[in-house]
């Protein structure tokens, strides 16, 4: 069942939002060349925790830190560790939520530290603007699969691999809600958009291939090709005057 949200329940999913935004581009801003990921997960946690809310991940199915911290070829689900180090020209990418008064917020982003191949780079730029392709379809009478065909038709055009067994999903009292937002699809199919519906829209998309693989530890998951892959992601509200960013930070 898709949980659609009162104005209420909507202010305090922005309160969400806002600490989550807001702990994902001070993550991003504390990177550093030569931390470690666990010293970057615990920046993002002290800022979550010191701003009233609570780590949304940390627990979550049993999933360790309070951020995924994903580098390079690491696709997404990267577990914060103090072996882990960042070195200039990797990509980082940093997925967070943060849980308060009932509610919580998902988002992510895909840091470039130092000197990164200008592939790479043009990977980011287009990764992004395939999660704004698809924000652009999140108004009220169209259907889930309009903001899927936006992110896929993007992302192909330019020849990208797009991660096909993990996708952006219902976000609200859980992390994990109705519906599925797949980042390939047919427009004009799957649920329709109504005022109220939230949701992650999270393209996952490769340098190389679809293809993914996930590591002996469980969780984190890697482009099965070895080339670097790119995560950003908003938790987006329909409402009656198009998507609201509710995971839009105010600290920038």
């Amino acid at each position: 069942m898709i949980n659609v949200k009162s104005k209420s329940e909507l202010e305090k999913m922005r309160k969400a939002g806002i600490i989550t935004g807001n702990a994902l581009h001070y993550g991003g801003q504390s990177i550093k060349v030569g931390m470690s990921t666990y010293e970057l997960d615990k920046i993002i946690h002290d800022y979550i925790v010191k701003n009233g809310a609570k780590p949304t991940f940390l627990g979550y199915g049993g999933f360790p830190a309070s951020a995924c911290i994903s580098i390079n070829n690491e696709v997404i689900h990267g577990i914060p560790s103090k072996k882990k180090i960042i070195r200039d020209g990797d990509v980082v990418s940093i997925d967070v939520g943060a849980y308060i008064d009932g509610f919580t917020g998902d988002s992510a982003y895909t840091f470039p530290v130092g000197k990164v191949a200008e592939e790479t780079l043009e990977l980011l730029k287009v990764t992004n603007e395939s999660l704004y392709k698809g924000i652009e379809q999140a108004v009220v009478g169209n259907r889930i699969g309009d903001v899927s065909h936006a992110v896929e038709e993007y992302v192909t055009s330019y020849g990208y691999g797009i991660v096909r067994e993990y996708t952006g999903h219902g976000v609200g009292r859980k992390l994990h809600e109705s519906p599925e937002v797949p980042n390939f699809g047919k427009a004009g199919h799957g649920p329709r958009l109504v005022a109220g519906m939230t949701f992650a829209i999270e393209p996952m998309i490769n340098a190389v291939g679809d293809g993914v693989k996930v590591l002996p530890d469980g969780w984190t998951v890697l482009t099965k090709s070895g080339s670097p892959s790119a995560h950003f992601e908003h938790t987006v509200a329909v409402t009656p005057d198009g998507p609201v960013l509710l995971t839009k930070p105010t600290i920038i």
